[in-house]
Order: structure tokens, then sequence, then C-alpha cells
């Protein structure tokens, strides 16, 4: 294979890498920016298992290939100031809240996973904001909380409804 056949074949091949990417993007419901530094290849391995189990893809990806992947997207430019050292992306799909509550916990716990920024619904968060989107309730506690307002509801207005009952049947 000549140095041209193989530029050639490389370059198709980060193409593919990109349009992959972009796909993953545009997909995602949040996207977590993380700097991995310092992790040992426990950790690591830890903190993969988590995001797996969150239904959360993670992968280290280099920040060209972020750069390229993200050029039409309206946030772009602003990821040009977290694009630097290695850089670790978490994919939502599915939780919105996920990738980034398992960043910051896990940053917190080893004091050596440092969030840089990410997207939400779209939308450019720096580290501020992935951490405020990490403080939140996740998916289950939110429907849970909802439910339960709903219910209260219904029953306050079933024992007003039984008070009238007896009230108009004389039972009181």
């Amino acid at each position: 294979m000549s140095e041209n056949e193989k530029k050639s074949a490389n370059r198709i091949a980060k193409e593919g890498v990109v349009a992959e990417l972009k796909e993953k993007f545009a997909k995602a419901a949040t996207v977590v920016m993380v700097d991995f530094r310092g992790l040992t290849v426990e950790e690591d391995t830890a903190l993969r298992n988590e995001f797996r189990k969150a239904g959360v893809e993670y992968a280290v990806i280099k920040n060209s290939m972020i750069n390229l992947a993200t050029k039409e997207l309206p946030y772009n430019d602003k990821l040009q100031g977290i694009l630097e050292g290695p850089t670790a992306v978490a994919f939502g799909y599915e939780d919105m809240i996920a990738p980034a509550k398992i960043a910051a916990d896990y940053g917190k716990k080893t004091k050596k996973l440092a969030i840089k920024g990410g997207a939400c619904d779209g939308d450019y968060l720096d580290e501020n904001g992935v951490k405020a989107l990490s403080e939140l309730p996740s998916r289950e506690v939110l429907i849970a909380r909802f439910m339960g307002s709903l219910m209260s509801s219904v029953s306050a207005f079933a024992r007003v409804v039984e008070a009238r009952r007896k009230q108009l049947a004389g039972e009181e």
C-alpha cells in the first residue's frame, strides 16, 4: 500500500469516526465532558461501570474529533475553551441527569475527575451548569413526587365529596 493510499484510508476512517460522533451529539439529550487525568485504571473502570449501569455511553475522544463533529452545533464556539488536555465524553440518551450526576459525584469522591462542560437539550453548559444539573433529582424521584402530589389532590377531593355525601345523608 502506497503512502497516499494509507493517508486516504486513514482519512476515510477519521471521517467515519466524525460522522458517528455527529450522530451521538445530535441524539444525546445530555453530553458531559470531563478531564480524567489522574484516575487510576481501577478508578476509570469503576467510573465506566457506573456510566454503563445508568445507560450512559462514555468514551475518551480526541479534541480534534470532537471539534470536527460539533462544527455545526450552535455551541461549538463555546467548546473551544474547554477542548484542551485529555477529554472524555459521557453521552446520556434517556436520562438527562445521569451523566452529570455520575461525573459530579465521582469527581467529589476521587478529587481527580474534573468537569469541563457539556450540553443539555442542545444548549451549552459550563462547569457550573453541569454541576447544577447534577443536583437535580433523578427522573424516578421527579415522577414519584409528581404522582404523590396528584394522589394527595385526589385524596383531598375524595374526602370533601365523602363529607358532603354524609352531610346530605344526615350521617353527621
